[in-house]
């Protein structure tokens, strides 16, 4: 079965740091591309960044540039996201999502979406 564990939320303060993970199995990893999304309260769900597992390639959306970094371990199966200087309006659900053949940020293009992780920034 396809799998998508997304970890690492939790609550902290304004210009704090977490790292969320993204845990995979069930399809061949080299052959997605792993995204990051955010949904807060009342909003659309937005891809912020992703990495293209075969070659390292990332884009971010400029919301995140310079703060975030996403990344991949290829012997784990898993794709980090370091969130640093969080503020107050990246609070949000945090879903990963696996796309085949295609790199990019669009929640409808995503094969497989892991359950989210509740991130909260205090200010």
């Amino acid at each position: 079965d396809v799998q998508l564990q997304a970890s690492g939320g939790g609550l902290v303060q304004a210009g704090g740091s977490l790292r969320l993970s993204c845990a995979a199995s069930g399809f061949t990893f080299d052959d997605y591309a792993i995204a990051w999304f955010h949904q807060a309260p009342g909003k659309e769900r937005e891809g912020f960044a992703v990495i293209n597992n075969s070659d390292g390639r990332t884009i971010y959306a400029d919301s995140v540039k310079g703060r975030f970094t996403i990344s991949s371990d290829r012997s784990k199966n898993t794709v980090y996201l370091q969130m640093n200087s969080l503020k107050p309006e990246d609070t949000a659900v945090y879903y990963c999502g696996a796309s085949s053949g295609v790199v990019h940020l669009a929640p409808g293009g995503v094969d497989y979406w892991g359950k989210g992780t509740l991130v909260t920034v205090s200010s």
